[in-house]
């Protein structure tokens, strides 16, 4: 299964704004959620159809929507129609390799970003989509399963912890964004100090399983930095818009999430680098040791060209050799070769070869 990029083969040769799945199913069922709240009152229920939600929308001053599930198309479309959403905007939330960005309109502002997680089973990275559909007392959620970083954000909203129940939907928005790029900045402190475990390993004992691990790292800072780069310019986008739904009050908090994307960013290539320089010095100490190695054998290599010189000489077919008729011929024979071993490894420890 792809995850850098997902096939839209689902796409081809439909009409533009005729919202189509496309991704992995991650959720048999879908599941709307709603939480209702002001200064003083809360409600959270968990709805069977989009036709439940009448009854709400005029109670609560502010309410959160959140949908677990994209592959109901149908569903999507019924909360477009009831909340006017463009059939493009429809068709970039059930789009689950949608590139993260913001869109503002006069009454609306989207937002599209990738929330990331750490499978522990696989040991890999692993991205789900969120969409943020913004109006003027309603924030609407498109996830692709259950399971996210909002409870925090719940727990506030149910122990009025915090602004979130004074403030305007815009902030709760706010807050949502903010754990999923906190999330970030701590998945970066995971693999961070992995990555900096490795320099000890690669300075000891460089071997095949350190160059696998390099390697693996590197693959999943490339797709955490496939998702964290566009979110950094949607967030970024923040700062520009013009619109009433983010206030003064709210536009420094949107002003901070900047800064901690960035910070995210910047983690994720100095990692990078350092992974780089990592591949570098596994490789140098590899050579090094192939040198050391060659050095050994070359030194044992040349020691021996005299012996057996010297050996072949003894070794010939001649009849007529004046040393083989001394008595002490043979011991004769080893004290030159020993005395040229000593004289050459001598020679080679005045040099530093060894």
């Amino acid at each position: 299964m792809t995850r850098f990029i997902i096939k839209q083969k689902n796409t081809k040769h439909v009409i533009p704004g005729s919202p189509v799945f496309v991704g992995n199913q991650k959720e048999e069922n879908t599941r709307i959620r709603l939480i209702g709240y002001d200064e003083n009152e809360l409600v959270e229920v968990e709805l069977k159809a989009i036709s439940e939600l009448n009854s709400y929308l005029s109670k609560y001053k502010k309410l959160w929507i959140n949908i677990d599930g994209l592959h109901d198309v149908e569903l999507v479309g019924e909360i477009g129609k009831l909340f006017d959403i463009h059939t493009l905007v429809l068709e970039d939330i059930v789009n689950t390799d949608q590139r993260p960005r913001v869109d503002i309109e006069e009454h609306y502002i989207f937002t599209s970003i990738k929330m990331m997680f750490l499978n522990k089973d696989r040991h890999q990275l692993e991205a789900e989509q969120v969409s943020m559909y913004l109006l003027k007392n309603v924030l609407i959620t498109f996830q692709e399963r259950k399971g996210d970083v909002f409870e925090p954000v719940r727990e506030r909203l149910r122990n009025k912890k915090g602004r979130v129940r004074n403030y305007n939907i815009t902030y709760l928005k706010y807050c949502l964004l903010d754990v999923i790029v906190d999330n970030y900045n701590f998945l970066m402190e995971t693999f961070g100090e992995k990555v900096e475990d490795l320099e000890d390993k690669i300075l000891l004992q460089p071997n095949k399983n350190i160059l696998q691990e390099i390697n693996k790292y590197k693959i999943e800072l490339n797709y955490f930095r496939k998702a964290i780069r566009p979110t950094r310019e949607a967030i970024n986008s923040f700062k520009a818009l013009k619109t009433e739904l983010i206030t003064k009050k709210e536009q420094p908090f949107f002003n901070d999430l900047h800064d901690l994307v960035q910070r995210s960013y910047d983690s994720v290539e100095n990692y990078k680098n350092m992974l780089s320089e990592q591949l570098t010095v596994y490789s140098t100490n590899v050579n090094n040791r192939l040198n050391d190695i060659m050095k050994i054998l070359t030194i044992f290599s040349v020691i021996f060209i005299p012996i057996t010189f010297i050996a072949g000489i003894y070794g010939t077919n001649f009849e007529y050799i004046p040393e083989l008729r001394y008595r002490s011929g043979y011991f004769v024979m080893w004290g030159v070769i020993l005395f040229i071993v000593m004289i050459m490894l001598g020679y080679f420890k005045y040099k530093k070869w060894f």
